[in-house]
């Protein structure tokens, strides 16, 4: 069979949502992808139908800015309720020719896509889905070790144990209340004065009276925080660290450092959810997780990272796709590690 050197053609599809756009390109560098990224923005009533009813037809193909707009792609990565009636049109336009992924629970029937990724703490199960641990991201084992065969100037000089601080923000589910950012700087002020090297990453989301806490902070014990202003040495934090501090906030973030290998300590602010507390107890049960209470705990283990494991059940499934439809096959540049 003819083999497609050139690299399939692709789209990430979205409604802009940060951590689904984040999560469907860590999957489509993984595939060694260059997509072009469609973001999507129904409008009532369509949207109140989603993810069952129909595209907002102000978005089909053919209306001013449409983010369906043709050529279709030979493989569809979408996340995220409202995209998933872009996908099924997508699906049907090309003549079931692109292959569809989704990422995380379609909160429809499986069949939805040609191939569906989900966290195991979701119900989604079927033929083609797969479920891991932890979820997709873009600090793959490779990025790790470079990062520290060439550490960030800005802290390399820092003392061991050195503890990279990854602080989320407010979210659909947690909120940082004036007692937790006081809990979080107590804890980290007890790191500091035992002279643990601090290396502290904030977010958008991080509430102003925080950062400006761990700016201080900083300062004060001679630590490393970044607001901004320049590049942010994420990696190099993860790769340099001896432990890390994440904040519950976020999935995405406790899944990458998971890639190091370090105990990660979780903090926990006001709120929750139910999937959080099994994703944590999932972690935990592997030796990965560790509560926050201003010490440092836990033992290194094999780094858990999922990203090539998905990336390469999508490009098999691809493959599979493009000979029962008669298609050459199409290579992939796979991210290995």
């Amino acid at each position: 069979m003819l083999r497609d050197l050139t690299g399939p053609t692709s789209w990430v599809l979205t409604d802009g949502k940060a951590g689904d756009e984040l999560q469907a390109l860590s999957v489509a560098e993984a595939l060694g992808l260059e997509p072009e990224i469609r973001r999507v923005a129904p409008k009532a009533p369509f949207v109140w139908a989603m993810p069952w009813g129909p595209i907002d037809p102000r978005e089909r193909p053919g209306a001013p800015n449409s983010p369906l707009a043709p050529p279709f792609p030979d493989i569809l990565i979408a996340s995220g309720r409202r995209a998933v009636p872009y996908l099924r049109f997508v699906k049907k336009a090309s003549g079931g020719r692109t292959y569809t992924v989704f990422l995380k629970d379609p909160r429809t029937r499986p069949k939805v896509a040609d191939f569906i990724w989900s966290p195991d703490y979701d119900r989604v199960r079927g033929g083609n889905v797969l479920t891991t641990l932890t979820p997709p991201h873009r600090v793959s084992a490779r990025k790790i070790a470079e990062a520290r065969a060439h550490p960030d100037p800005r802290l390399a000089h820092l003392p061991h144990p050195r503890v990279a601080v990854l602080v989320g923000g407010d979210s659909r589910h947690h909120r940082f209340q004036d007692s937790d950012i006081a809990r979080l700087v107590a804890h980290l002020t007890t790191l500091a004065e035992t002279g643990a090297g601090l290396m502290m990453t904030a977010s958008r989301r991080t509430p102003p009276a925080l950062r400006t806490a761990l700016a201080a902070l900083a300062k004060k014990h001679d630590g490393f925080f970044w607001a901004g202003g320049s590049e942010n040495p994420y990696v190099s934090l993860l790769s340099l660290a001896d432990f890390i501090v994440a904040t519950a906030d976020s999935f995405n973030m406790i899944g990458e450092a998971a890639a190091t290998g370090r105990p990660i300590l979780v903090f926990e602010p006001s709120g929750g959810h139910p999937k959080l507390t099994v994703y944590m107890d999932r972690l935990k049960a592997h030796g990965v997780v560790h509560a926050f209470e201003g010490r440092l705990e836990g033992q290194a283990y094999q780094p858990l990272n999922s990203t090539p494991q998905i990336a390469d059940a999508i490009a098999r499934g691809f493959s599979l796709h493009r000979r029962a439809l008669g298609l050459p096959d199409i290579a992939f540049s796979l991210e290995t590690s």
